[in-house]
C-alpha cells in the first residue's frame, strides 16, 4: 500500500462528524503499534498533511506533538519520524532506513503473535458458569432482589459519607477496615446471630472470596489438607487451590457436614470450610450435636473452622441456630459474612470475625494481599447499619422471600408432576435465597440445565458443585434461585422449567 493509500486511510479515520484531532492521533498511533508505519518512517510535514486531509495545520501539529510526547514519534529540525519502538512485528519492514520517504510507505496487514498459554487451573474457571455475563435471569442462585434495594436510604448515607470524607478515606483502608463499620457489624451480629466479638475482632474485606483466600493463606501451609462440603461452594475450592492446599471433599447428609472416622484418621484437616446455617447448595442445617462435635474434634487435631454464614439472615421456619463461633469460648472458628446477599453484590464488602489472638494478623494479611479500599462506602454502610436501616431492610426482604419461596414450592408441586412427570422433591426451604430440586438418575442435571438455558432460565446443576470425579448423594439436581425472580413471573418461569425438564427427559430416553 503506497502513500496515497495511507492518506485514504487517514481520511477515513478523521471523521468530519467527530473530534478530528483525536481521530488523526488514533489512526497514526494504531498504524505505529500494528507495524503498518515501521520504525524510522518519515511522516509528511504538518503543513502538507493538513492540506491533504483538509484539516487545520494546528490539528496535525497537536496530533504529532501528542505522539512525540508519548514516545511514538521522534522529531528534529529535519523531519518527524516513527520512533524505534521494540514492537517486533515491524522489525524487518523498517529496512534499517531511518530516513524512509513517505512515498515508500507500505501498509501490510497487521500480524498477531502467539500468546503464552493460560495456566492449567484456568480450565476449571472456564468450565464453570458464574452467571456474571449479564443481568440475572429467572432462577439465578445467590442474587438478591436488586429492585427492592433501598436506594433512597442508601443514597442519603452515601451522600453524608462523601460530604464528610477525609483524604485518609480515599486511600487504602486501615488494617481491619473502617472502625465505625467494624463496631456496627459487631453490634448487629451479637443481636442477630449470637456472635461473640469485639469490634477489634471484625476484619472488613473486599468480598467474601478474598476473605476465604486470605484465611487459607494465613492459617495453613501449602500442602496442608483442607476439607470442603461435597457438594459445596466452588469459590472456596478455588481459594484453597490458590493457597496450595490439598482439598478433600466431605459428604453432606440431612444434618449437614458428615465426616466419618476414616476422614479424621486418613486426612486430618488443617482447615474445614462449611456453611452450617444453610448448606450450599443442598440447604441442610448442621445439627447442634454436630456443631459441638466439630469444634471438639477441630481442637484435637489443631484445625480451624471457616464458618460461612452467607445468607442465614433470611430464616423462615424458626429462629436460626446460633453461629458456631458463639457456641464455645475461644473456639477455633472464623466467622465469615457478606453484604452481597443481604444488600447487593456490587457493594463488594464482606467481613471475617476472627479470634482475638489472630485478628490483628488477619487484618494485616488482608491489607498486604488485597489492598482494600472503599473507605467512603464503608463509612456509609456503618451509618446505614447504625441508623437501623439495614435491620429494617432485612425484615422487609425476609417477609418477601418467604412468600416467594412458598409460592415457588407450591408451583413446583403442581406443575412438575403434571408436565414433566417428576416429583417435586426439594430441600433448602428453611432459609436463604434458593431451593434445590432433586432429579432422577435418568436425567443428568447438566443436560437439564443445557435445555433450560435455551428457555431463558438460569438454574445451576448440583453436580457442578461436586469435586471432580465424585458423585455424592444428592449430587444430581437443580439449584433454583428465587431471590431475583419476582412472584409475578414465577408461574410462567415454573411452566418453562417443567416443559424444559420434560424435553430434556425425553431427549435422554431417545438416546441410543
Amino acid at each position: 500500500m503506497d502513500y496515497a493509500h495511507l492518506l485514504d486511510h487517514l481520511k477515513t479515520a478523521v471523521s468530519p462528524d467527530g473530534p478530528r484531532r483525536q481521530g488523526l492521533y488514533a489512526a497514526l498511533r494504531g498504524a505505529v503499534l500494528d507495524g503498518r508505519l515501521p520504525p524510522g518512517t518519515k511522516l509528511p510535514a504538518s503543513r502538507a498533511l493538513a492540506a491533504e486531509l483538509a484539516l487545520a495545520r494546528n490539528t496535525v501539529i497537536h496530533a504529532y506533538e501528542q505522539l512525540v510526547t508519548e514516545g511514538y514519534l521522534v522529531a528534529d529540525r529535519r523531519a518527524t519520524r516513527v520512533a524505534p519502538l521494540p514492537l517486533g512485528m515491524a522489525g524487518d519492514r523498517a529496512s534499517g532506513d531511518a530516513a524512509a520517504d513517505p512515498a515508500d510507505i507500505r501498509l501490510p496487514p497487521p500480524t498477531t503473535s502467539a500468546l503464552p498459554p493460560l495456566a492449567h487451573r484456568a480450565a476449571r474457571i472456564n468450565a464453570r458458569r458464574h452467571g456474571l455475563d449479564g443481568p440475572p435471569r429467572p432462577f439465578s442462585p445467590g442474587v438478591p432482589d436488586l429492585g427492592r434495594f433501598p436506594f433512597a436510604a442508601w443514597r442519603a448515607c452515601l451522600d453524608a459519607a462523601w460530604r464528610d470524607a477525609t483524604p485518609a478515606q480515599l486511600h487504602y483502608s486501615p488494617p481491619g477496615g473502617d472502625p465505625l463499620l467494624r463496631e456496627a457489624i459487631a453490634r448487629h451480629l451479637a443481636v442477630s446471630r449470637g456472635v461473640r466479638c469485639t469490634p477489634q475482632q471484625v476484619v472488613v474485606t473486599p468480598g467474601i472470596q478474598g476473605a476465604i483466600a486470605v484465611c487459607a493463606w494465613l492459617l495453613a501451609e501449602a500442602g496442608a489438607t483442607a476439607w470442603l462440603e461435597n457438594p459445596g461452594y466452588p469459590g472456596a475450592r478455588s481459594a484453597f487451590a490458590w493457597a496450595g492446599l490439598d482439598v478433600r471433599g466431605i459428604a453432606v447428609d440431612g444434618q449437614g457436614l458428615a465426616p466419618t472416622a476414616a476422614d479424621w484418621d486418613e486426612a486430618p484437616p488443617r482447615l474445614i470450610y462449611l456453611t452450617p446455617a444453610h448448606q450450599y447448595p443442598l440447604g441442610t442445617v448442621l445439627s447442634l450435636e454436630r456443631r459441638l462435635a466439630l469444634i471438639a474434634r477441630a481442637r484435637q487435631c489443631g484445625a480451624w473452622l471457616l464458618e460461612d454464614d452467607y445468607d442465614a439472615e433470611f430464616r423462615y421456619e424458626s429462629r436460626p441456630l446460633p453461629a458456631l463461633q458463639g457456641l464455645d469460648t475461644d473456639a477455633p472458628v472464623l466467622y465469615l459474612g457478606t453484604f452481597s446477599k443481604t444488600l447487593l453484590p456490587g457493594l463488594r464488602l464482606a467481613y471475617v470475625v476472627a479470634p482475638e489472638a489472630i485478628a490483628a494478623d488477619l487484618g494485616r494479611a488482608v491489607t498486604d494481599l488485597l489492598r482494600p479500599g472503599q473507605g467512603v462506602e464503608q463509612r456509609a454502610l456503618a451509618d446505614f447499619i447504625a441508623k437501623g436501616r439495614f435491620a429494617a431492610h432485612l425484615q422487609r426482604m425476609r417477609r418477601l422471600y418467604a412468600e416467594r419461596q412458598a409460592l415457588l414450592r407450591r408451583l413446583l408441586a403442581e406443575r412438575l408432576p403434571a408436565v414433566a412427570g417428576l416429583p417435586a422433591t426439594v430441600t433448602g426451604g428453611a432459609a436463604g435465597l434458593h431451593l434445590t430440586l432433586a432429579l432422577p438418575p435418568d436425567l443428568p442435571d447438566r443436560a437439564a440445565v443445557a435445555t433450560l438455558v435455551q428457555r431463558g432460565l438460569d438454574p445451576r446443576p448440583v453436580s457442578a458443585y461436586c469435586l471432580a470425579g465424585t458423585a455424592p448423594a444428592g449430587g444430581n439436581g437443580l439449584v433454583l434461585g428465587y431471590g431475583n425472580t419476582d412472584a409475578a413471573i414465577l408461574p410462567a418461569a415454573v411452566e418453562q422449567l417443567a416443559a424444559g425438564l420434560a424435553d430434556a427427559r425425553g431427549a435422554q430416553r431417545r438416546r441410543p
